[in-house]
């Protein structure tokens, strides 16, 4: 029975890992480059929590470079999750990488946890700008 949980478990975190996708605590909230220490992207910004010894963060900092290099006006921050604990906190980040796609305005559109595929993240952009 408990191999039955565990595997049922297991399935169903890799069907969410990395996944891009709404999320209704996000609803309507906004983030501002005072709050992320950096300058948000004039259409979209890729915000990622990142951790030291977290290796899907290097290939997720490594997708969304080549996703911002590729879209004009899209920046990408990274944030170091140890470092800014009331941040995640009150953004209910729960493990690294954590990435937020901002609109414009600087409003959650989207979030993925863990890593996320290149092509998934390209059309969450396409809902942003």
């Amino acid at each position: 029975m408990a191999a039955l949980a565990a595997s049922a478990h297991g399935v169903l975190h890799r069907r969410r890992n990395g996944r891009v996708r709404v999320h209704g605590r996000d609803e309507g909230r906004r983030l501002g480059a005072a709050e992320l220490g950096g300058k948000l992207g004039e259409r979209a910004t890729l915000v990622q929590f990142s951790s030291a010894f977290c290796a899907p963060c290097r290939a997720t900092r490594r997708v969304l470079g080549e996703v911002a290099g590729m879209v004009p006006g899209v920046a990408h921050l990274e944030i170091d999750a140890e470092a800014h604990l009331d941040l995640v906190r009150e953004l209910a980040v729960l493990k690294t990488p954590t990435v937020l796609v901002l609109d414009a305005d600087g409003r959650i559109v989207r979030r993925a946890t863990g890593r996320p595929r290149k092509a998934d993240v390209i059309a969450a952009l396409g809902e942003a700008v």
